[in-house]
């Protein structure tokens, strides 16, 4: 098949193309700025937060051509940014819009990426199911459109027929992500604090999430979206969580990436921030029966792999010590 990705310059969009090809699939990508990372697909440059009239093979002023399925990724993901700019959440909606707009138009199926934000801040306890979120505990503006997008989706399946599925990703992290100029990921934020032996920051001491080595995430986006285009009843119209299952303190995470790089951290805390989520854990039920999705690379793992890849691939990080 071949597979448009929007959002194809950044870290899901990118390993997924890489995995699709690899599995023979052609991907053709959609996003404001070029791939930093490889040129093992043509990627289309557009600002997708634009208003853009589909029509068949083509979006705004992009040639697209043919395609299977779409796989919706391109948004503004910085949480916090966004309840600074709360605009930048309304262009994510637009982004959706656009998106469905041309999976409508060229009756293609389209699987949307959203997040455990959307749960917002539930009691730490039991690992949260799919059917938790509640539009009146969205604890950001992108968390509501987030959830407003995925309202969204089901009124086009409900209007047009459209077949979509919805991914629920959580904390990925891995391979090409270490881009700070663009994104700043709390990872890198803390490997960079301790290479540099700066303080590292940590808004709130309990703060716990569930971190996704990326290639369990792209394992599991890729086996939703064979599964959607395939008309598979059990994916069709559903959504899922993919995370790995098991939460994980920030100031025990900044600990683990000082431990991997041999450097000691001094942490400092703070108060978690308007907006942000301090506990979440993913109930992976759905995913397991629905996806056969089994994650395989616990933060022990991950982390040091994380490490790795950042030292061999250092054009996202400025040189220690450089302004």
């Amino acid at each position: 098949m071949r597979v448009l990705i929007t959002g194809s310059s950044g870290q899901i969009g990118t390993n997924l193309a890489q995995a699709l090809i690899e599995q023979g699939h052609g991907v053709i990508g959609l996003d404001n700025r070029p791939n930093p990372w490889t040129d093992a697909f043509p990627t289309c440059i557009l600002d997708l937060a634009q208003t853009l009239p589909a029509r068949r093979g083509a979006l705004g002023g992009a040639e697209l051509g043919a395609v299977d399925a779409l796989v919706h990724l391109a948004a503004h993901a910085k949480v916090h940014a966004l309840v600074e700019r709360p605009l930048g959440a309304l262009e994510n909606h637009q982004m959706v819009t656009n998106a469905l707009e041309f999976a409508r138009v060229n009756n293609v199926p389209i699987v949307l990426a959203s997040s455990r934000e959307v749960y917002g801040n539930l009691a730490a306890g039991q690992p949260v199911p799919e059917g938790a979120a509640d539009f009146r505990r969205a604890p950001s503006p992108y968390a509501a459109m987030k959830l407003a997008g995925e309202s969204l989706a089901a009124a086009y399946r409900r209007c047009y027929g459209l077949p979509f599925a919805v991914i629920r990703f959580s904390n990925v992290y891995g391979r090409h992500d270490n881009d700070m100029q663009r994104l700043e990921r709390a990872i890198w934020i803390f490997r960079q604090n301790i290479l540099e032996g700066r303080p590292v920051t940590v808004f709130g001491e309990s703060k716990t999430l569930d971190f996704t080595y990326v290639d369990d995430a792209v394992a599991g986006l890729a086996s939703c979206l064979t599964r959607l285009v395939a008309g598979d009843p059990g994916v069709v119209g559903e959504t899922f969580n993919l995370a790995y299952g098991q939460g994980h303190r920030l100031v025990d995470l900044v600990r683990l990436i000082a431990d991997t790089l041999a450097r000691r951290a001094e942490i400092r805390l703070e108060a978690a921030r308007p907006g942000e989520v301090t506990w979440y854990v993913a109930d992976l039920t759905k995913a397991r029966r629905a996806l056969d999705y089994r994650p395989q690379v616990a933060v022990d793992e991950g982390i040091p792999r994380a490490m790795r890849w950042a030292a061999e691939h250092p054009a996202g990080h400025p040189p220690v010590g450089s302004q």
